[in-house]
Order: C-alpha cells, then sequence, then structure tokens
C-alpha cells in the first residue's frame, strides 16, 4: 500500500509507532488514503495485464465493487478519480454502485 518505515524518534503525530517488549522498535508512515487508490488502481491494471479503461462492462463493475469493499469512494475524488481509471464517467460509476445496492 505504499507505506514507509522510519526510526521512531522521527515519527510525526500522524504515523503508527510499533514496540516490542516495551520499547519502541519503528515508525509506520503511512499514505495518504488519495495515495493509496492510486496504488491500489495500478494494482488492478498490472493484475488485468492492461488498462483498466479497456476492459469490459461487466469487468469494470467488478472493479467498482472490490473498490467499494475496499474503501475507495471514502476518499475524496474517489469516484472521480475511478472513473477517469476506468474511462467512463462519474455517473457511470454511480450507477455501478447502485446496481450493486440494489442487488
Amino acid at each position: 500500500m505504499g507505506g514507509a518505515l522510519l526510526p521512531p524518534e522521527e515519527a510525526g503525530p500522524d504515523d503508527v509507532v510499533l514496540a516490542w517488549a516495551g520499547t519502541d522498535a519503528v515508525a509506520v508512515r503511512l499514505p495518504q488514503l488519495a495515495d493509496s487508490l492510486d496504488h491500489i488502481l495500478a494494482a488492478m491494471e498490472r493484475g488485468h495485464g492492461k488498462p483498466l479503461a479497456d476492459l469490459d462492462r461487466r469487468t469494470k463493475q467488478e472493479i467498482v465493487r472490490a473498490l467499494e469493499a475496499r474503501g475507495a469512494f471514502s476518499v475524496r475524488h474517489g469516484v472521480e478519480t475511478v472513473a477517469v481509471a476506468l474511462g467512463v464517467s462519474r455517473f457511470t460509476v454511480y450507477n455501478y454502485l447502485n446496481r450493486e445496492r440494489e442487488s
């Protein structure tokens, strides 16, 4: 997901410090959620072996369902980011989401 490890003394307020036997061992800096969405989309594209925009409609719908399960649409501009990656409109992404909820 693109996190980074750093010494615990360099941890910021949003970093997660992990301790071992009562001693701070390492800090983990998680990426911003928007960056994570880009990583997820890139991984999906690699998994399909071609740009997401080149996939058929059914596969795009499956991708939208998988992304919704991962919380992709709680990210600011998540729908827009996914729409661009899939080569569809925001309206189409919303239709895919609504279709799943009605099933």
